[in-house]
């Protein structure tokens, strides 16, 4: 990433160095994923749709840790390897709106609140910014040498305290996930100065 881009990383510090957490990232680009690999402070595990796992990719994502998900269905071994990741105190990468878009945290699903409550292990909001136009030489990434900018939140759990998992609480969850998340968003637009 260092040598095609370059990304200035803030706030590495606030992601736990031991034990669980989920960092939670905007996806506007395909290159948010790689990007965020490659400059987090600690080995990250994403849920990637199984459609990216083909030809040489296959046995490269999977080599890196990587989770396959069909997002057709409720995947339960998806889900079962992403709670895995976290029990064994592992580092789970989610793009919240399930999709690439704005990248704003517009439209969260509900997944993020579910591994969050469930595994009890703190949330961690990311924004990556500068993927969202396209080069003169390769329009599908990013200009060369660029300019990026990962910005890492300080923690939060998503709970209420009650450790329940029913519909309704993973609804609030989802709802204060998504205003902190927002909120970060802003506070990361403010602080790269874009």
């Amino acid at each position: 990433m260092n040598t095609l881009w370059r990304p200035r990383v803030l706030g590495a510090w606030q992601v736990p160095a031991t034990g669980p957490v989920i960092l939670a990232v905007n996806h506007a680009h395909n290159i948010d994923g790689p990007m965020l690999m490659g400059t987090a402070p600690r080995p990250v595990h994403f849920l990637i749709k199984k459609e990216a796992f083909i030809g040489p990719l296959d046995p490269f994502l999977t080599g890196i840790g990587q989770l396959k998900v069909d997002r057709s269905t409720a995947d339960r071994t998806a889900v079962t390897n992403a709670l895995g990741v976290l029990e064994n105190g592992g580092v789970l990468g989610i793009f919240p709106e399930g999709t690439r878009g704005g990248g704003d945290f517009s439209s969260i699903r509900a997944g993020l609140a579910y591994f969050a409550v469930r595994s009890g292990a703190p949330i961690v909001p990311v924004a990556v910014l500068g993927s969202g136009r396209g080069g003169r030489l390769i329009p599908a990434l990013p200009p060369l040498r660029s300019r990026f900018d990962i910005v890492f939140g300080e923690p939060f759990d998503p709970g209420d305290g009650s450790g329940r998992r029913t519909r309704k609480a993973l609804d609030e969850a989802t709802v204060r996930i998504q205003e902190r998340l927002t909120a970060h968003l802003e506070n990361a637009k403010r602080l790269s100065g874009r």
